[in-house]
């Protein structure tokens, strides 16, 4: 190897003939490590974060306001069904009674009310696989302003499903919701994660995962029998899922675009610039957008599904993205609302306090998740999903021996209750709200939205498979069901801490740039934009010349 002005020339024989030749592959001496620039480089950052440290309104606006519309409504409908159920099912034997002039069976009426809550998932399934297209067209703001309709659509529709005396409304408006789950789902983390300075990209992107927490808080606040959880009321807890969308339609149209998708997709730069320094409140904004027209100079064209599939340079990255979503659904946190009930009931509380005990799981997520929000900066992303995934499977495992032991200790449901609290604890500082940032920040422009299609694709299959097989794995395992996703859990933090790279206060070049580190040699990463397959094949081949004697010709 020889310096040749500001290049650094690398000599590799090669022929394709017999003779051995030089071939002279030059590679910018930025990519070598030089000390002095890197000490420099230090010290240029240490003085920069005075500047970085402002939190504009117009960010906090679109966090706060984004989320309410998309997420707090997705936690809502995962708690809001359970108040309302004997009603529910009393409102479909009545009506099917009124109709048919007989009562429902007992199969036909299980079978009505189970499809009543999982057409949720089923929805969610079809947000997730138009959200990529809608993104594309309408912008990620944009999409989140269109969502807002289906959720006044299904808001309508549930809330009078009763008066109009048709359970079909409460199907149609249920599967009308979850399509309005699956694009926020998708569509917020992108667009948060987009407009977000990296210094504070992990504490914005928070907000999805604490929003969710609250939406099912206040559902299970709601309803409690004192307030709507009423067989009166019960409609009026649908008819609240219209609120939130119209305080987002109030908001956010007025909040700017994702900057990256104005100067990378619309190729809008005055826009971009614009919207950059609303967000961070400031007129210099030059740094942001070079640092955007980074990420486009590796590919400017937005990637489809199959070639993201097909592509190795982010095999890694959408392995991670898969196995991570896949146990954020399958680590077990359905399994342990099911019990809650019969813990307390096991722990002699009375029918009519447990509605009251059982708030103390929601109130657990909200402090959970806003202390991941506080320590997510400090901390990173990587140590957090380590952390839940583990946690969960140590608490599963000990509430799998308390359980056992319930029948013999007197005291042993308040042991249980506690594991409870500390599993869904771990659940809501890791994965709750990380797992939606990290692929946001795993992928460039051109592979995101095909990545987050994916991420909801494998999101909403995994909520489905664990509402159809969960009641069959209890049936058949009882307390020792917690086993399973002990295992879920295990093979989840190890991946992560075997595979993942931290994300934190990275660019997204950066974050690429490390996940090519882990897949590739380092001679590879060092040689710029060198096919690395290419490479090696070439050694390949120069090992089987000079075996041959093609050796005596080289230098």
């Amino acid at each position: 190897m020889e310096t040749e002005g500001d290049i650094a020339v690398i000599d590799i024989g090669c022929s394709s003939i017999g003779a051995y030749q030089t071939t002279k592959i030059e590679v910018p001496k930025k990519n070598r490590q030089v000390e002095p620039k890197s000490s420099q480089m230090a010290e240029d950052t240490k003085e920069a974060p005075p500047e970085q440290q402002r939190v504009t309104v117009c960010l906090m606006s679109a966090a706060f306001f984004g989320a309410l519309g998309s997420s707090f409504l997705y936690g809502y409908n995962l708690s809001v069904v359970n108040a309302p159920t004997v009603y529910i099912e009393n409102f479909q034997n009545k009506t099917w009674l009124e109709r048919y002039g007989m009562p429902i069976g007992t199969e036909t009426g299980t079978l009505l009310w189970s499809i009543t809550v999982s057409i949720l998932a089923i929805g969610g399934l079809l947000g997730a696989i138009v959200v990529k297209f809608l993104v594309r067209v309408l912008g990620r703001r944009g999409s989140l302003i269109l969502n807002n309709s289906f959720a006044l659509i299904a808001a309508l529709l549930l809330a009078s499903g009763e008066t109009a005396r048709s359970f079909e409304m409460l199907i149609i408006g249920r599967l009308i919701m979850g399509i309005h789950s699956g694009i926020a789902l998708s569509a917020l983390p992108m667009y948060l994660g987009e407009i977000s300075p990296k210094h504070i990209r992990g504490f914005i992107g928070q907000f999805h995962g604490i929003l969710i927490n609250v939406g099912v808080f206040t559902g299970q606040v709601l309803g409690l029998p004192d307030l709507l959880g009423q067989e009166s009321r019960w409609n009026f807890l649908f008819a609240f899922l219209a609120l939130p969308a119209l305080l987002q339609l109030s908001v956010l149209p007025f909040l700017p675009e994702s900057p990256r998708y104005l100067l990378l997709e619309k190729k809008d730069e005055a826009g971009a610039e614009k919207a950059f320094r609303r967000f961070l409140g400031k007129e210099d904004v030059s740094r942001e957008l070079e640092e955007v027209r980074a990420e486009s100079r590796n590919n400017l064209q937005v990637i489809s599904v199959l070639q993201l599939l097909r592509s190795p340079a982010v095999r890694w990255q959408i392995t991670t993205i898969i196995i991570t979503m896949a146990c954020y659904q399958l680590c077990g946190l359905n399994a342990l609302l099911f019990y809650t009930n019969e813990i307390l009931f096991d722990a002699g509380i009375t029918k009519s306090l447990v509605p009251y005990i059982a708030l103390c799981t929601g109130g657990i997520e909200i402090i959970s998740s806003v202390v991941s929000s506080l320590l997510i900066e400090r901390v990173g992303r990587r140590p957090l999903l380590i952390f839940g995934f583990s946690g969960m499977a140590v608490g599963f495992s000990a509430l799998t021996v308390f359980l056992n032991l319930q029948d013999r200790v007197s005291w042993m449901p308040y042991l249980s209750f506690a594991c409870i609290l500390a599993s869904i604890s771990s659940f809501a500082l890791g994965p709750a709200g990380t797992v939606f940032i990290l692929t946001s920040e795993l992928f460039d422009q051109s592979y995101r939205p095909a990545a987050f299609m994916i991420g909801g694709t494998v999101l909403w299959l995994s909520n489905f498979t664990v509402g159809l097989m969960f009641p069959f794995l209890q049936e058949a395992l009882k307390a020792y069901v917690f086993l399973v996703f002990v295992v879920v859990c295990t093979l989840g933090a190890l991946y992560l801490y075997f595979f993942l790279p931290e994300t934190k206060n990275k660019t997204f070049v950066d974050i690429s740039q490390s996940f090519s580190k882990k897949r590739f040699p380092p001679m590879c990463s060092q040689m710029g934009r060198l096919n690395c397959l290419s490479l090696r094949r070439l050694k390949k081949n120069i090992s089987i010349w000079r075996s041959h004697g093609c050796a005596s010709h080289g230098a």
